[in-house]
């Protein structure tokens, strides 16, 4: 025969995952577990094995139990690809991981509940527990870190590498962030970048945003196109669109000015709601809150305001 595999039979203890880190996270990961963790089901199939007709390798407690016509996936650990039919060339790696996965194909999931709920998405990795927790249909999205895109649900083309970066998000596309929680509460937002820790993490709907540095764009919500780089760079943002700074806490009071241009450490510091203005060097236009197409261009350190 082609076929190898050795199956046995051991009961399901209702209790098995109440001491996992499930009850550590919040409040997404238990609901997205309990309905099968505590499902009617009492006994599991043990299987350990490979395919040598499909090329499907397999071990772990109902570990690619469902599989038909699917090839060339590989599923190590309890309920690993559980549902998986006709989907192939996946990789699981973990209790749970593309638990739900019937026709996606290409996914790699490694960590406890990674992919969990994908269905027929393709070409996703997930790296870390939880990673791409509910993602469903999105596809090339790649999450790595403990509850990366956890959210993410249709949304494609993201990438996220930190600790619960681009968390919250849905549906946006096109999102790359890198660092501790950057993009965090990200939801539609679209084609933003932020790298480093807490860049950008209350941003919902901005679309275009750069943000490099820790607390880049750090209260920004609605506002687009912006670019910021430097620890704190326009840090007070929320809606303002079409703002450059560079330099450590440039533009840092920016609330709703527009179209300034901050180059220098501290530059157009002050600056709130005055608009096309431009600032040039350390400390320029440092005292500007309001006024706008101002122009100050600083090359010495002792140069007045």
């Amino acid at each position: 025969m082609n076929l190898f595999r050795s199956k046995t039979t051991t009961p399901i203890a209702r209790n098995s995952i109440r001491h996992s880190p499930l009850r550590r996270t919040l409040f997404l990961i238990p609901l997205a577990l309990a309905g099968f963790a505590f499902s009617p089901k009492v006994r599991a199939v043990c299987q350990e094995g490979c395919d040598l007709i499909t090329g499907n390798t397999f071990l772990g407690d109902d570990a690619l139990i469902s599989n038909t016509t699917g090839n060339e996936n590989t599923a190590i650990g309890a309920s690993a690809l559980n549902s998986n039919t006709t989907g192939s060339d996946n990789t699981a790696n973990g209790a749970f991981t593309l638990l739900s996965n019937i026709t996606g194909s290409d996914n790699t999931a490694n960590g406890v509940g990674a992919l969990f709920t994908n269905t027929t998405g393709s070409e996703n990795t997930a790296n870390g527990a939880f990673a791409l927790l509910v993602n469903t249909t999105g596809v090339d999205n790649t999450a790595t870190g403990y509850t990366a895109l956890l959210s993410n649900t249709t949304g494609s083309d993201n990438t996220a590498n930190g600790y619960a970066a681009l968390y919250f998000n849905a549906v946006g596309e096109g999102n790359t962030a890198t660092g501790f929680q950057a993009l965090f509460s990200n939801t539609t937002g679209f084609e933003n970048t932020a790298t480093g820790n807490f860049a950008l993490p209350s941003n919902t709907t901005g679309f275009w945003n750069t943000a490099n540095g820790s607390f880049a764009l750090v209260s920004n919500t609605t506002g687009s196109d912006n670019t910021a780089t430097g620890v704190a760079a326009l840090a007070s943002n929320t809606t303002a669109t079409g703002n450059t700074a560079t330099g450590v806490f440039a533009l840092y009071s920016n609330d709703i000015g527009y179209s300034n241009i901050a180059s220098g450490v501290y530059a157009l510091f002050s600056n709130s709601a005055g608009y096309e203005n431009i600032a040039s060097g350390n400390y320029a236009l440092y005292s500007n809150t309001k006024h706008h197409r101002c122009q100050q261009h600083r090359h010495r350190r002792g140069d007045a305001l």
